[in-house]
């Protein structure tokens, strides 16, 4: 009898024995229970059974998550722990921005920022002519890559990483323009965005050399490279030379940093 009463239920109504996993009698349609109980699953381990597994696994969690001694973050690591604002990218850019409306208002002041003709102990236009652009075509795209690569490297390496690249690349570009060319003409901040953007692209390189997994656009990265290696013949303010010198330094940079952050075997 006990073990007809767990496997049936009776019928208030009809007297019936029906499922006890069933909520109406099949027989009378009296309501029997409001829902259906639960059906127990296969396999399923229990709630004390449960408990104890993850207390067993929570150390071993702890201890894998802990950064172990003489080992490097990654750079993704890094990343979560630098804030996601890129305050100096937008600096960069809206220095780039009033420069512009500030030698509109006074055209001459183009001319004491940008570098044309030898330098003649004028140091400071090493820095001043990276925010100088004389083309809005010119200056909308060199920002647009400087925006996009200088928001990505700080979110991965930190903000002192992209103000030292845009700044050294742009004057490195500009000290080979001038040491090459006799009267040189230097303007905008192509070396500086390809600085960025070979920097970035390293490591998504590296592991698409090993044939590896990387979440980077390669095909976009190399199209707006292209772009700024394009537009020096298309607009004569816009050196070349400092834009290969850019790209060079980092790329060198990017290699640097990714190797030093790789951890050792």
């Amino acid at each position: 009898m006990s073990s007809g009463a767990d496997l049936f239920v009776v019928c208030k109504q009809c007297g019936s024995e029906v499922s006890p996993y069933i909520t109406e009698c099949p027989y009378c349609g009296r309501r029997l229970r409001r829902r259906a109980p639960k059906l127990p699953r296969a396999n399923a381990p229990s709630r004390s059974r449960g408990r104890l597994l993850r207390r067993l696994r929570w150390p071993q969690a702890r201890i894998s998550a802990r950064t172990e001694p003489g080992r490097r973050p990654s750079g993704w690591a890094r990343e979560g722990r630098i804030g996601s604002r890129p305050y100096v990218t937008i600096a960069l850019v809206a220095v780039s921005c009033a420069a512009w409306v500030a030698w509109h208002a006074k055209p001459d002041l183009y001319v004491k920022m940008t570098i044309i003709g030898p330098l003649h102990g004028d140091w400071w236009k090493l820095i001043t002519s990276q925010f100088a652009y004389g083309n809005g075509v010119y200056e909308f795209v060199t920002l647009v890559a400087v925006a996009i690569f200088g928001w990505l490297l700080e979110r991965r390496r930190g903000p002192a990483v992209v103000l030292a690249l845009f700044l050294g690349a742009g004057v490195a570009g500009a000290l080979v323009a001038s040491a090459v060319y006799a009267d040189p003409v230097v303007s905008g901040g192509n070396a500086a965005a390809l600085a960025l953007l070979a920097a970035w692209a390293v490591p998504d390189l590296e592991a698409a050399r090993v044939g590896s997994y990387y979440e980077g656009d390669l095909l976009g990265a190399g199209a707006i490279a292209a772009v700024l290696l394009v537009v020096p013949f298309a607009r004569p303010e816009a050196s070349w030379l400092a834009g290969v010198t850019g790209g060079v330094l980092g790329l060198l940079l990017g290699i640097g940093l990714h190797h030093s952050e790789r951890p050792e075997l």
